[in-house]
C-alpha cells in the first residue's frame, strides 16, 4: 500500500481506516495492463468532482505513476486506487494505491440471490460508504443465499452488492436502469456487444419481469460473467448462447498499459 507514491505509514493506514470518506476504483492487472483503464481514470475524475469539487484532481499520468510504483516489479495483480481527503490540507486529496494477489476471473457455481429493498447513497459513485451493502450481503448469506440484489423504492431492480446484473431474454441483453453504479466491466461488455452487433438495452426491470429471462449473470472486475441460477424464487434455465456472446464481447475489450510512457 502506498499513498502519493510513497509507502503508507501507520498513521496513513489509521486515517484511511477511520475516516470513511472518499471513492475508489478496482481493477485486475495482467501483463502490466488493465481492461478499460481509461474508464477507471474517468471514474476517478468524475467522482472527485462530486466529493472533492474544490480540489485539483490528480492527473491520469500521476495516477498511473502511483500505480506503477506500487506494482514495483509485478505485472499481474489486483489493484485498488482510492482518493482520500488530505488530513491537513482540505480540500486537497491523496491517492492511495493498494496491490494484492490477482484474481483468476473464472466463474464459480451459479449464484442463488435474494432481493432486498435498498438504494445506496450517491449510487452513481463507487464510494467508501459500504456499510449498507455489506450488511445486506451478510444477511443474505446467513439466510442461505450467495448474494443480494438491490431493489429500489419503486420496485425496480438496481444492482447487486458489488456487481451489475445482465439478463438475456433470448434475443437481447437487458441491463437494469435506475440509481446504480455503472460498473466498468458492464461498460466494457456493452462496448464489446455493440462491436459484435448484439442487441442490448437498458430498461425498467422488476422481480416479475425476470420470469421473461432465460439467463442472468453478475458482472464485476473479478468476473465478467458469473452465472446466476436464481433470484428469489425465479430460476433461470441458462442459455449457452448468452454465455458465448459475453465471452466474445469480453475478448473485444482493450487492455491498456497501466505504466506511464517513459
Amino acid at each position: 500500500m502506498e499513498i502519493n507514491g510513497e509507502p503508507a505509514t501507520v498513521e496513513d493506514v489509521h486515517r484511511a481506516a477511520v475516516w470513511n470518506y472518499g471513492h475508489f476504483t478496482s481493477m485486475q492487472v495482467r501483463g502490466a495492463a488493465a481492461p478499460g483503464l481509461s474508464l477507471h481514470l474517468r471514474r476517478l475524475r468524475e467522482a472527485s468532482a462530486v466529493l472533492f469539487p474544490e480540489a485539483v484532481p490528480a492527473s491520469d499520468d500521476q495516477i498511473r505513476t502511483f500505480v506503477d510504483r506500487a506494482l514495483r516489479d509485478r505485472d499481474d495483480a489486483s489493484v485498488q486506487v482510492t482518493v482520500l481527503p488530505n488530513p491537513t490540507r482540505w480540500p486537497h486529496t491523496d491517492i492511495m494505491v493498494s496491490v494484492d494477489e490477482p484474481v483468476d476471473g473464472a466463474a464459480g457455481p451459479p449464484l442463488r440471490v435474494r432481493t432486498v429493498q435498498y438504494e445506496r447513497e450517491l449510487a452513481q459513485l463507487k464510494h467508501r460508504a459500504t456499510l449498507g451493502l455489506t450488511f445486506h450481503r451478510r444477511q443474505a448469506r446467513q439466510a442461505g443465499f450467495d448474494d443480494v440484489l438491490f431493489v429500489g423504492r419503486d420496485g425496480d431492480l438496481l444492482e447487486g452488492s458489488v456487481w451489475n446484473i445482465a439478463c438475456w431474454d433470448g434475443t437481447q441483453v437487458v441491463w437494469t436502469e435506475g440509481p446504480r453504479l455503472a460498473g466498468i466491466t458492464m461498460q466494457l461488455l456493452r462496448l464489446g456487444l455493440r462491436r459484435l452487433g448484439v442487441p442490448e438495452v437498458t430498461r425498467k426491470t422488476t422481480r416479475e419481469s425476470l420470469s421473461e429471462m432465460t439467463a442472468a449473470v453478475a458482472t464485476n472486475s473479478h468476473c465478467a460473467a458469473q452465472p446466476i441460477a436464481a433470484v428469489d424464487a425465479t430460476t433461470f434455465p441458462g442459455d449457452q448462447e448468452f454465455t458465448r456472446l459475453l465471452r466474445r464481447a469480453w475478448q473485444e475489450v482493450e487492455w491498456e498499459p497501466v505504466r506511464p510512457t517513459r
